[in-house]
């Protein structure tokens, strides 16, 4: 049943976030707007920094949350599992040209970024308990209807709030809740053993006790997370880089020039083409900085602030701070470590797993041209139907197998643990087992288990994997606190804030459900609910980009009134 699921993910991502169109439409609308608005993201960086500083801040400012605050909690959102787990897995799918892409994505994502949290924050609602909602699907609907000439008016704009909104709802759980505990339960149970169910039900009770204070509860724990996390982080990560400092120049190398060449079959990485690269690195990113998916106008909204400018100029740090610097920071970790070619004992995941039809050599270059380009869908794979004949945990059937996009070696069958003996039907590459027989043996890793054995080729040691563990923690789980509030947002526009209290018991419920299901699955639920947040909101910002300008003309012609004294380096009328 979970492998129908995951196939039909599959099946339904190869037309979203998978298909080229979706990649160019978020890369161009970003594009658009940089050179449309003159690159607000290097001329107003200076001038984001003061502001996140308070140094503008008015008495009179209404909102729930201070720059700071906003910036922290939208930050919390965003710096997860993208950071330490989706940096590992654009590498493993495509190479260290995956990373530039991640970076070149973020860059641009900064001025997407910008214009998206300043319409958010310019049509915020005020509820009557004074409070504040706002996001994407608040100036959907007051800006994108159309208006004919009789005087009637098409609620086309309330629709596509109602779109966007189910989706930021579908992606609370897909892309906020569900990928973060469940890198978590499985960091904590490859470094300390400790259970997946453990950990998902002691993080669900503290998830619950901190969303039921709302927003400014949420915002007061995430303003001291994000600073801790983000020190230890940078600790440990400067650890590995230090110990492999002989190895940062070819690290760099490899992102520039594998991006117009792709990766070349290097150790157990198959290789990975300029096209699949491409597309792994700018899902990734986004995944890692959302800019464009619309969620952090969410938080951002919430923010104090007398116009709406200020507050984008703040939300532009975030794809900086989020991708520019963590992300790349963990991709140089990972390649000087040199472990993404590396091979390593693992419990093999059904989801990520293939068996041929027939032996390959991964030492022949014929047969490893044969399945890269496979992997890369230049091909198919020749899988195998049948049954496989089993005797001491050892597969008696001369084939291959294929984990992680590597040859597995060294594969045993396992049944509660102990060598299994008998037949196991695998129907298109797929072993149909119950949940009590396992794989294991050597292959290539991804997502956080991969970092996590980046972190241990450091000064740390073994003990580097604590430090991803621990930041992985948190990270992930300031991230769900985030989202919860992203989706009770959405859950008050389409039905009203009094059934925000039931969708939070939803959203604890599936946080620790999610702690121990299927990884691979959880991954491509997240891509799927990103595009479904992405496309509505992409469309609304270009439709209004000529608001956006006069907007940002306002601001400046109201900043140098009200600030006469102060000295602005910034070329140009805006």
């Amino acid at each position: 049943m979970m492998q129908q699921i995951n196939d039909f993910l599959l099946w339904l991502d190869k037309y979203l976030g998978s298909s080229p169109w979706f990649v160019w439409l978020l890369l161009g609308t970003g594009l658009f707007f940089t050179f449309y608005l003159k690159f607000p993201q290097i001329r107003y960086f200076k001038h984001a920094i003061r502001i996140v500083s308070g140094k503008y801040d008015k008495k009179t400012d209404k909102g729930d949350t201070s720059h700071f605050q906003a910036l922290s909690t939208a930050l919390s959102g965003t710096v997860g599992t993208g950071n330490i787990a989706g940096v590992a897995l654009a590498i493993h799918l495509g190479g260290p040209a995956a990373l530039f892409w991640m970076l070149l994505t973020a860059f641009i994502g900064m001025t997407t970024k910008f214009v998206e949290v300043t319409l958010s924050h310019k049509y915020r609602d005020f509820l009557p308990d004074g409070s504040v909602a706002g996001g994407p699907m608040y100036y959907m609907k007051k800006r994108l209807n159309i208006r004919l000439k009789n005087g009637k008016v098409i609620k086309t704009g309330y629709w596509l709030g109602v779109i966007f909104a189910l989706a930021t709802f579908l992606s609370s759980f897909g892309s906020g809740n569900m990928p973060q505990i469940n890198s978590i339960a499985n960091a904590m149970w490859s470094t300390f053993h400790v259970p997946n169910l453990w950990t998902g039900a002691i993080l669900a009770v503290l998830l619950a006790l901190v969303i039921i204070g709302g927003i400014k509860r949420i915002a007061q724990v995430t303003d001291k997370l994000v600073p801790g996390m983000a020190l230890i982080y940078f600790i440990g990560a400067l650890g590995v880089l230090i110990t492999n400092y002989k190895n940062l120049p070819s690290a760099f190398y490899s992102i520039f020039h594998d991006v117009f060449t792709g990766t070349a079959a290097v150790g157990g990485f198959l290789g990975a083409s300029i096209a699949f690269a491409f597309n792994r690195g700018v899902n990734r990113g986004l995944f890692s900085n959302e800019a464009g998916q619309g969620s952090a106008p969410i938080a951002h909204a919430a923010a104090r602030a007398h116009e709406p400018v200020s507050e984008g100029m703040v939300a532009l740090l975030e794809p900086f701070i989020d991708t520019i610097i963590i992300c790349f920071l963990t991709g140089l970790v990972i390649l000087s470590s040199g472990v993404w070619t590396q091979k390593f004992e693992n419990k093999f995941q059904i989801a990520d797993m293939y068996v041929l039809s027939r032996k390959f050599d991964e030492h022949n270059k014929h047969d490893v041209k044969l399945i890269s380009d496979a992997l890369n869908r230049k091909g198919t794979l020749p899988l195998y139907t049948g049954k496989l004949q089993v005797k001491d945990g050892r597969i008696v059937n001369d084939l291959t197998i294929i984990e992680a996009r590597s040859f597995a070696e060294d594969v045993r069958v396992l049944k509660h643990g102990k060598p299994f003996t008998g037949t196991i039907l695998v129907k298109d590459g797929k072993p149909q087992v119950p949940e009590d027989i396992e794989f294991m043996g050597k292959s290539l890793l991804h997502s956080a288990p991969l970092s996590a054995e980046a972190f241990k080729r450091g000064i740390f040691g073994d003990w580097g994997q604590y430090i991803i563990s621990i930041g992985l923690l948190l990270f992930a789980f300031s991230t769900a606190i985030a989202w919860s509030y992203y989706g009770d947002r959405s859950v008050t526009f389409l039905i009203g804030p009094k059934w925000v209290m039931p969708y939070r018991i939803l959203y604890v419920l599936a946080f620790f459900i999610a702690s121990f299901t299927d990884t691979t699955i959880i991954w491509n639920v997240a891509a799927i609910t990103i595009v479904l947040m992405a496309i509505p909101n992409l469309l609304g910002l270009l439709i209004l980009h000529r608001e956006v300008k006069q907007t940002i003309k306002d601001y400046w012609k109201i900043f140098r009134k009200e600030f006469p004294n102060e000295k602005i380096e910034i070329k140009g009328e805006y």
